[in-house]
């Protein structure tokens, strides 16, 4: 019993591992990546795809992502997805292709950035503290039903102590990249 709650904990953990990394990805730093652009949205035949099902995102040169359709008739949905992704992001079209130039940061908007960083880094670590609250409530339920002895209580919130002091440090190890990314002129 204690290794499945052991095993979900650990699985609800790093599902908040990867939701911080999601976000991040979204957080656009100076460089141009295609990743910037993974929650972009295009209305395709009435139907909202993501940008990579539709086109190509690959990097022309360090501040410049090019777009290439597979349908050219596509590629001013795929301007209008960008302008309304709330990514502060301009796209520009010559015929089949679409560039989208990534402006420079400010030293004001990459405080922003950081703090936003910041932000989803702490949720993240929030999350993980609340799965943990939740194994301990499991096995202090099991323990009152006197399904596991103390001891064996003790040392499943020792495992889980564990756990949640590797998935804070690696939350704290993606939000010292990030913001290193940003602070990189």
């Amino acid at each position: 019993m204690l290794n499945e709650i052991a095993k979900e904990t650990e699985a609800r953990m790093k599902k908040s591992v990867e939701s911080v990394i999601d976000h991040f990805k979204k957080i656009r730093t100076g460089r141009a990546h295609p990743s910037i652009l993974d929650s972009v949205q295009v209305m395709y035949y009435g139907a909202p795809v993501p940008l990579q099902q539709v086109a190509n995102v690959s990097v022309e040169d360090a501040r410049t992502l090019m777009i290439s359709p597979w349908e050219k008739q596509t590629v001013s949905d795929i301007e209008k997805a960008i302008y309304k992704s709330d990514l502060g992001l301009n796209p520009s079209s010559n015929g089949g292709v679409i560039r989208v130039p990534m402006p420079a940061l400010t030293e004001e908007t990459r405080k922003v950035y950081i703090r936003q960083a910041r932000q989803e880094a702490e949720s993240a670590r929030v999350s993980v503290r609340n799965v943990r609250r939740d194994a301990n409530n499991d096995m202090k339920e099991l323990l009152k039903e006197k399904d596991i002895s103390e001891d064996e209580e003790r040392r499943g919130q020792d495992n889980i102590q564990k756990l949640t002091d590797k998935y804070v440090a690696e939350i704290d190890s993606l939000l010292e990249k990030k913001e290193a990314d940003l602070m990189e002129i």
